[in-house]
C-alpha cells in the first residue's frame, strides 16, 4: 500500500490525483490533505479519503473546517506550519506537491529531508530553487518524479537509456488559444478568450500562462534542473494536436517520444506508481481519425514569455524567481481586468531589468526577491 500526502488537493491536479486514488483503493492511501480556501470541497475530500491531517492555508478557513469535520478523527492545521507538519508526517512515503506558488518550496525541502519521494506538480519549486532542491534529492537519495505532462513525457522517454547520451530535449507546446495571432490582434484580448485553451482543462493561472507561453518558459527552466541539461539543449516545438507530449533526442540521431491523448491523469498516475504502469480508463489515440501531426517553431517575437525565460536562465541566480513572481502578479492583474494581455510581458521584462541578481540565493532570499518583485509591480501599476 503506497501512502501519499497531497498538497493542493482542491485544485485541478489535486482533484485528478484523488480520482486516481479513488480508482485504486487497494494500492494507494491518502494520509494528509492541504488546500488554500475551498472549505466545502476539502470537507468532502476528508469525508471520503479520511486523512489523519488536513491543512488550510488560511487560519480562518482552518477554524471553520474544524467545526465542519468535528465528528471525524482528523486534525486540522493551517499556514506554513501546517504544510511543514504534513511534509514531515511519518505515515506518508510520498509528497504530491500540486500546490501553486513558491509556498511549495519549504514543504518540498522538508519532505526530501524526511526521506520522502516527491511527485512534483509545483513548477515554482524548481524554477526558483532548483539549485537547492536537486542537490538535496541526490544527498537524501529520494526520487523526484515529474507530474507535468511534458516533463513526465521526457522522463518516460529516458527510461532504459543513458542520460549522458542525450543530445537535446524537444519540449512540445500546444501554442495555446492565440497561436498564429499577431501582436496587433492581441492588444485587446478579453480574459474569457485567454481562458479558452484548445486542448487542456487547467486552472485559470496556468491557462493564461499557456496563452502567453510563459508556462513553456517555466517548463524550460524546470527541465534544465530535472534532467541536468544546458538551456541550449532544450528546444520548444509547437505541436497543436498535443498528442506528442515531449521528446528526447540522442547523440545517434534517434528520438524517443511519449504520445497520448491530452489527459493529466496519465502523468499523475505514472508518478504515483512508478516504475509500474497501471490500467487507466480514458480515450486512446486513434491515429486514423487523427491522420495528421503538425509541428512549427514558436513565435518568440509575439509570445515573449519564452525568450524572457531563456534570459532569466542566462542570468541565473535569483532572476528566474523574478520571472516567475512578476508573471504571477501580472496574470493576477490581467484576470482582474486591471491590465491588458500584452502588459504581462511588459511587467515581467521591467521587473527583470530592475532586479539586481543574487547568485545562489537561499530560500529566504528567494522569498524576499518574490516580495520585492511584487512591490515593483504594485509601484509600476499605481
Amino acid at each position: 500500500m503506497k501512502k501519499i500526502a497531497l498538497l493542493g488537493s482542491t485544485g485541478s491536479i489535486g482533484t485528478q490525483t484523488l480520482e486516481i486514488v479513488r480508482n485504486n483503493p487497494a494500492e494507494v492511501q491518502v494520509t494528509a490533505l492541504a488546500a488554500g480556501s475551498n472549505i466545502a470541497l476539502m470537507e468532502e475530500q476528508i469525508r471520503e479519503f479520511r486523512p489523519a491531517i488536513a491543512a488550510m492555508w488560511s487560519e480562518t478557513a482552518a477554524e471553520e473546517l474544524k467545526i465542519k469535520v468535528a465528528d471525524l478523527p482528523v486534525r486540522v492545521v493551517s499556514g506554513m506550519a501546517g504544510l511543514l507538519e504534513i511534509a514531515n508526517q511519518p505515515e506518508a512515503g510520498m509528497l504530491v506537491t500540486a500546490i501553486v506558488g513558491m509556498i511549495g518550496i519549504r514543504p518540498t525541502i522538508a519532505a526530501i529531508k524526511a526521506g520522502k519521494d516527491i511527485a512534483l506538480a509545483n513548477k515554482e519549486t524548481l524554477v526558483t530553487a532548483g539549485h537547492l532542491i536537486m542537490p538535496l534529492v541526490r544527498e537524501y537519495g529520494v526520487s523526484l518524479l515529474p507530474v507535468d505532462s511534458e516533463h513526465s513525457a521526457i522522463f518516460q522517454s529516458l527510461q532504459g537509456e543513458d542520460q549522458k547520451q542525450v543530445e537535446r530535449i524537444l519540449l512540445t507546446a500546444s501554442g495555446g488559444p492565440f497561436r498564429g495571432k499577431t501582436r496587433v490582434e492581441l492588444t485587446e484580448i478579453p480574459v474569457a478568450a485567454a481562458l479558452a485553451h484548445p486542448n487542456w482543462s487547467m486552472g485559470r493561472k496556468i491557462t493564461i500562462d499557456s496563452a502567453t507561453l510563459v508556462n513553456k518558459g517555466l517548463e524550460v527552466i524546470e527541465a534544465k534542473w530535472l534532467f541536468d541539461v544546458r538551456p541550449e539543449q532544450i528546444e520548444v516545438v509547437v505541436h497543436p494536436q498535443s498528442i506528442i507530449h515531449s521528446m528526447v533526442g540522442y547523440v545517434d540521431g534517434g528520438i524517443m517520444a511519449q504520445l497520448g491523448t491530452p489527459d493529466m491523469k496519465l502523468p499523475i498516475q505514472y508518478a504515483l506508481f512508478y516504475p509500474d504502469r497501471k490500467p487507466l480508463k480514458g480515450k486512446r489515440v486513434d491515429f486514423f481519425a487523427l491522420s495528421t501531426l503538425t509541428f512549427e517553431p514558436p513565435n518568440t517575437e509575439v509570445f515573449r514569455g519564452l525568450p524572457l525565460a531563456y534570459q532569466a536562465m542566462a542570468a541565473g541566480g535569483s532572476q528566474p524567481t523574478v520571472y516567475n513572481a512578476a508573471n504571477e502578479k501580472a496574470v493576477s492583474l490581467f484576470l482582474e481586468g486591471k491590465i491588458k494581455f500584452l502588459q504581462i510581458y511588459e511587467l515581467i521584462e521591467g521587473a527583470m531589468a530592475y532586479h539586481k541578481v543574487i547568485d545562489n540565493p537561499s530560500v529566504e532570499e528567494i522569498l524576499e526577491t518574490e516580495e520585492a518583485t511584487y512591490q515593483y509591480i504594485r509601484r509600476t501599476i499605481s
